[in-house]
């Protein structure tokens, strides 16, 4: 007994028998993505974690923002970064506006390490579209304890 598999197509007659000449052909005008295509996504934090033995270093663009609208928490292993982003486009013609946009939201990032934080020694830098934050890893903490079996 040979093993023959056909695939089944419960829309296949209708397809075939409709008098538009198929389902794909009836909405082929209608389109929603040149209606949406003006419109941006939603900004995005992007980070890069690097660790050495002694600290994390994490780089984070978040363009766009000024820097006292950024803020950075450090709790045990866990870090959180918020930022406020304003965003305002207004297209003119002539002296005429003829589009005004706004956009105000919040974005965030959390994660959590394997080591604990130094919170005491950490720092933040903002330049250029890129946080930079240096986290030392607290002495003493992480790793496995060993201990002596008596």
């Amino acid at each position: 007994m040979a093993n023959s598999l056909m695939r089944f197509d419960p829309f296949g007659d209708i397809v075939r028998l409709s008098p538009f000449g198929g389902i794909d052909d009836l909405f082929k005008d209608f389109q929603l993505k040149p209606a949406l295509r003006d419109l941006a996504a939603e900004p995005r934090i992007k980070m890069d974690v690097s660790e050495t033995d002694q600290a994390y270093m994490v780089k984070a663009e978040i363009p766009g923002v000024k820097k006292e609208d950024i803020k950075v928490a450090v709790e045990g292993n866990k870090v959180s970064i918020t930022a406020e982003i304003k965003k305002e486009t207004e297209e003119k013609q002539g002296e005429r506006v003829v589009r005004s946009e706004r956009y105000y939201g919040q974005q965030s990032r959390s994660f959590t390490l394997a080591n604990e934080i130094d919170d005491t020694q950490a720092v933040a830098k903002y330049q250029d579209g890129v946080l930079e934050l240096s986290l030392p890893k607290k002495i003493g903490s992480g790793g496995a304890k060993q201990l002596t079996v008596n």
